[in-house]
């Protein structure tokens, strides 16, 4: 009798279908390529992990952009009526001018690359003078508008309450410039391990230099939008206080404009 050749103990794999088979040729393929042609970067697994943007030590930001903006919430609030200012009228916008030659005097250097006590105090104190002047003044222009007073033609109460929520705008701009990370020195600096708003140059690669770091600029347009979409657009909140800021300013504009709109109507009927 003819013998049997030994049973093989490996189980039979599964015929492949043609399509499989052209799919892992292809892969193969296609890896080999990618192994031997030297333009190809192929990663260093020694090479110490890249800083992110937001730790990364930058040269300080210029102050021009900030201080214009300072001085047109100055010249906002003193085009304001009489009515809906803090007695005397002039007496907040020359507290503002105040600190800000404050903050000249002590830092006369263009870039805001130097951190003290002193000017952090000084720098936060002047945005909440000009937040405290302009909240007062929203607060008086809803109370006028709830009950029918105050601008007797449309015109003119467009332009008070344009003036208010642009003051407004930068208000919360120079928030977010001066909260984010510390504030400009400590963003030059690279102080921070985590960022508080996320800008979209920080987080794709190629659509900004490797050290981009945001400006008054950026800050400004991200109040802007926040205030014209009621809600964030590019720019990400991360931290509590962030979204906390971005809620009330969004709040704040959203009641201006539906209460101004609905003012205005009002009259022209």
């Amino acid at each position: 009798m003819n013998e049997q050749p030994p049973a093989d103990p490996t189980p039979a794999r599964p015929p492949v279908g043609s399509h499989e088979l052209a799919e892992q040729l292809w892969h193969r393929l296609d890896r080999m390529e990618r192994l031997l042609d030297p333009t190809v970067r192929k990663p260093d697994p020694e090479a110490p992990a890249a800083e992110p943007a937001w730790r990364q030590q930058t040269e300080g930001e210029q102050r021009w952009a900030a201080m214009a903006a300072i001085l047109t919430a100055v010249v906002l609030q003193l085009s304001l009526p009489a009515r809906l200012t803090a007695h005397p009228h002039w007496l907040l916008p020359a507290l503002d001018l105040l600190l800000l030659g404050a903050l000249f005097a002590f830092n006369p250097h263009r870039r805001l690359d130097r951190s003290s006590r002193l000017l952090r105090t000084l720098s936060l104190s002047l945005v909440a003078v000009i937040s405290l002047a302009n909240g007062w003044s929203a607060v008086k222009l809803v109370r006028e508008l709830l009950h029918g007073g105050g601008a007797v033609n449309a015109l003119g109460l467009l332009g008070t309450a344009g003036a208010v929520w642009a003051t407004n705008v930068i208000a919360f701009a120079l928030w977010y410039w001066e909260w984010d990370r510390g504030g400009p020195a400590a963003r030059a600096a690279g102080e921070r391990d985590y960022p508080d708003l996320l800008f979209p140059q920080m987080q794709t690669d190629g659509v900004g230099p490797a050290d981009w770091e945001p400006g008054f600029l950026d800050y400004l347009y991200v109040a802007y939008t926040n205030a014209t979409a009621f809600s964030p657009t590019d720019t990400m909140p991360l931290s509590g206080w962030a979204k906390l800021l971005m809620m009330l300013q969004s709040a704040i504009s959203l009641l201006t404009v539906l209460l101004v709109v609905a003012r205005a109507v009002n009259i022209l009927q």
